[in-house]
């Protein structure tokens, strides 16, 4: 089986496969300072409860746009597992090629979303991300990673209602029965799902429209996706373990190139 771990801003998303198939998935809040020992004993404990052994799992890979955390991260892969698990960064073997300025820039949390959404879906797409902040990137049919568009999440968006406001509560981020709202929890929930909600299909129409594009595919995934997604006939896929799914089609890319930038052999595997 292969551990496959997407380090957000707000939550550590674990998935376990087994060959093409998502046998588990759990998750840990990534602002809690731990001790190697803690991330080995919570992550250990974890894939007990979904029923998997230490022993059954083969390989591990990880996506991480939080650097201050890894150390410890990876120091109780160590000790789950005895080796380093892979790491997605530069020279990666991602099959994604990056037109960017600056190609560094753009974090491995993308990378492994263009990854999954070219592979499954194919090219030109675009896959929105409705995280912490909510990217919209553009994978063109050669697999080129030609846009990418960055704007606060909507739960970014909600936070900073309620908190630099005197008098609004905070409130549960759903839809409201209608956008005529007429008291002070509706209302916040219209201008925030229905905001977005505009916001993109805006994105999305004039990305289209500069690209000239009429045919571009339109991928979604990230937790609070799915408020959007159900809202909205502009885009076409809803798929929650899109950025999981990415982790192991880049795996075993590497895997089949050989060695890694840190010359890791992925013809054999990482773990023991």
């Amino acid at each position: 089986m292969l551990l496959v771990v997407d380090v957000g801003n707000t939550n550590i998303t674990f998935g376990v496969f087994d060959g093409d198939e998502l046998a588990a998935r759990f998750r840990m809040t990534t602002n809690t300072p731990r001790t190697s020992d803690e991330y080995s004993f919570v992550i250990q404990g974890m894939l007990a409860q979904s029923g998997i052994a230490l022993d059954q799992i083969h390989d591990v890979i990880i996506s991480s746009v939080v650097p201050n955390i890894m150390h410890s991260l990876n120091s109780g892969f160590m000790k789950l597992f005895g080796k380093w698990p892979m790491q997605v960064g530069k020279g990666t073997k991602s099959g994604i090629k990056l037109r960017a300025v600056n190609p560094s820039e753009v974090g491995p949390d993308r990378i492994v979303d263009a990854a999954g959404a070219y592979y499954l879906y194919g090219g030109p797409v675009m896959v929105i991300d409705f995280g912490t902040a909510t990217t919209y990137d553009l994978i063109m049919e050669d697999g080129s990673f030609e846009v990418g568009i960055t704007s606060p999440g909507i739960r970014i968006c909600a936070k900073a209602l309620w908190e630099d406001t005197a008098r609004l509560p905070e409130v549960e981020i759903k839809k409201p029965k209608s956008i005529l709202a007429r008291e002070t929890v509706s209302s916040m929930q219209a201008g925030l799902v229905y905001g977005y909600i505009g916001q993109t299909e805006y994105i999305i129409k004039k990305v289209k429209e500069e690209a000239g594009l009429d045919r571009m595919l339109v991928a979604a995934t990230g937790g609070l996706g799915k408020i959007i997604v159900d809202e909205t006939d502009m885009i076409d896929i809803y798929n929650p373990n899109l950025t999981l799914v990415g982790l192991r089609l880049i795996y075993e890319r590497t895997k089949q190139n050989g060695k890694d930038r840190n010359g890791n052999d992925h013809s054999e595997t990482v773990c023991s």
